[in-house]
């Protein structure tokens, strides 16, 4: 079976739903089925099975930076590039968010799956209930990767959710060199922005005995601020964004 993945978000920018798109283009091609990503890139394609779509533009949604792709030169590359792959299946990431997912659901050029990954509410479903639930109808099968995911996604949308959790590659991590550290040491990996919760971290490390150091990898809007907030405290180390290699 010939499969497209797209991702809404740019495939060169870290984050949870790329990564699980990229992680599981690369399990269904070990498991034989020819698997192509498609979605924007900001830079060299992050894989060889990746087809870029473009630049992206950071756009505020969910109180996050979402890296997506809403311009019409996006959304001609991905029909393009559905017609000449002539997928059997796609799956959509996040079917509702603007950009090339949003287009194959429009242009429907073969059954499609849709996982939803966010949570919390969505002011596109609040703002456009009708086009958001069209849309999702044009689904042949939806998916979420959370219950909370699933319940805002029924909500608003109607129909049914398989529950399919996010899956992790294990293989990297066994055979990975652990770092050196001279004590207990958290590591915080993540965008620092408020939902991820590291300005709560660092509130909660002056209550954490002396000894325990703390590493942050990861960059964001809250960065500079962090910074100057707790650039007294010796225990906390300063990554920056970190790669996979």
């Amino acid at each position: 079976m010939r499969i497209g993945i797209i991702c809404p978000y740019s495939l060169t920018v870290p984050g949870g739903v790329q990564m699980q798109v990229l992680g599981l283009a690369r399990a269904l091609s070990r498991s034989g089925h020819p698997t192509r990503v498609l979605g924007p890139c900001d830079g060299p394609p992050p894989d060889t099975n990746v087809t870029p779509l473009g630049n992206s533009l950071p756009t505020i949604a969910n109180g996050s930076i979402a890296p997506v792709a809403p311009d019409p030169s996006c959304q001609l590359r991905a029909i393009r590039a559905m017609r000449d792959e002539s997928f059997d299946v796609i799956h959509l990431h996040e079917p509702l968010a603007p950009g090339p997912t949003m287009t194959a659901l429009l242009v429907r050029p073969a059954p499609l799956i849709g996982t939803f990954h966010a949570a919390g509410g969505s002011l596109a479903y609040d703002l456009l209930p009708r086009a958001t639930r069209f849309l999702a109808g044009r689904l042949d099968h939806r998916a979420a990767v959370s219950r909370d995911a699933r319940d805002m996604a029924a909500d608003a949308l109607g129909g049914t959710y398989d529950l399919l959790y996010n899956g992790v590659e294990l293989a990297p991590y066994r055979i990975a060199e652990p770092a050196q550290a001279s004590g207990p040491t958290i590591l915080f990996i993540g965008r620092h922005e408020p939902r991820k919760g590291l300005g709560v971290l660092l509130e909660a490390l002056r209550m954490i005995p002396g000894d325990v150091r703390l590493w942050i990898a990861g960059s964001g809007s809250e960065t500079a601020a962090l910074q100057a907030r707790s650039a007294s405290d010796p225990r906390i180390e300063w990554l920056g964004t970190v790669t996979d290699s």
